[in-house]
């Protein structure tokens, strides 16, 4: 019987779709044999990772200074105790590369996929290897090397001037706080949002009048004010010796007797401001917000923290960072405040020590200037 119009229409639909599947079935199986496709490589470097970081630790030392914030024989001195401490262990992926992979996202503010970039590996291998700088090396390095000051010992910046010995012999050190840039999701910003409308954590910092930390308390939301994280501190390991005190904050009124007081006290406070200026400019991650979950970035200022020590203490150079352009774009950074405004409850026992030192020191300079 002839075939009608509408019958030949679909026999020739049929015969269009058999071929039609002749083509796509073995392109499927081509493309299920390679598991999906080959992903476009992100790292096209002719160097491998490892390679790469050979190459910044033996080139120019601007070099590593740049992309690590220290020089390569620091970076090595690191690595080798990091590998001798059995903090971290040689795998595929060596130490010493480990490291920079930390230590380029520190002063990069650099988000895996950066790093992917940069050095190659996967978004897992810089997973696991954050997070185990952040819950293990940085924990068991910031017992080691953010040390609460010796109580019996009077700080040598003040024991060997006269402006400061003996009315601040018990003085073991300083305190400061700052606000750090965080991101969060919307609805749990509220208690982090501070006074300049921008989102941080408020973070107390101890130091010695050699520039080094001693003591680090982080994760406050910024709406929390430097007293009330301060009190959380000594619930934290953070204590002051009886007898002792720490130079805070002295924005206040001065009276009469107190002018000397608050110049000198400004002096010696200038040395925790000075080392969070060195702190800052060598980690600017410091000063914007991270793609990081929130709860590793409240462990990096205690990981820039101990690392400033570690490089103090391995005489690294600071002097390079007065000229150096930031890794970090500064229209980056965030607006944020700068301590407490306003803040003049000081308490009673602390004001009562302020007068008496204050007022021998003016005793003692009204006697020596007459």
């Amino acid at each position: 019987m002839a075939l009608t119009v509408r019958d030949r229409i679909r026999k020739r639909r049929d015969e269009e779709d058999d071929d039609m599947m002749m083509f796509i079935l073995p392109a499927l199986h081509m493309l299920g044999s390679r598991g999906g496709g080959e992903k476009e490589k992100r790292h096209t470097s002719v160097l491998t990772g490892e390679e790469k970081v050979r190459e910044l630790l033996e080139g120019h030392v601007k070099n590593c200074r740049v992309e690590f914030r220290m020089e390569p024989t620091i970076f090595r001195s690191l690595a080798n105790y990091l590998r001798r401490e059995r903090l971290v262990c040689d795998t595929r992926i060596k130490v010493e590369e480990k490291l920079a992979f930390f230590m380029y996202m520190l002063s990069h503010n650099a988000s895996f996929e950066d790093l992917q970039l940069q050095f190659g590996h996967s978004n897992d291998s810089y997973h696991h290897i954050m997070k185990h700088f952040l819950n293990v090396v940085v924990p068991i390095l910031s017992n080691r090397f953010l040390k609460l000051p010796n109580p019996n010992e009077v700080p040598y910046k003040i024991q060997s001037d006269s402006r400061f010995y003996p009315y601040f012999k018990n003085c073991i050190g300083a305190i400061d706080g700052t606000h750090i840039p965080i991101s969060i999701s919307p609805d749990e910003a509220a208690p982090f949002r501070n006074r300049k409308g921008t989102l941080s954590q408020n973070v107390m910092m101890a130091g010695d009048f050699d520039l080094n930390f001693t003591f680090v308390s982080a994760g406050w939301e910024g709406s929390a004010t430097d007293a009330r994280v301060l009190r959380s501190a000594t619930n934290c390991g953070f204590h002051v010796p009886a007898g002792k005190f720490y130079l805070v904050d002295g924005r206040r009124r001065p009276r009469n007797y107190e002018e000397l007081f608050n110049h000198m006290h400004a002096i010696l406070r200038n040395a925790i401001e000075r080392a969070f200026g060195v702190l800052k400019k060598r980690f600017p991650i410091l000063k914007v917000a991270t793609s990081h979950k929130i709860w590793n970035q409240v462990k990096i200022p205690m990981a820039a923290a101990l690392l400033h020590n570690i490089i103090k203490a391995l005489n690294g150079d600071e002097q390079w960072l007065d000229d150096q352009e930031d890794n970090i774009p500064p229209e980056s950074f965030v607006d944020l405040p700068d301590g407490d405004e306003g803040n003049e409850q000081a308490n009673n026992q602390g004001n009562n020590l302020r007068d008496v030192i204050a007022q021998q020191m003016w005793i003692d300079y009204q006697r020596h200037r007459n």
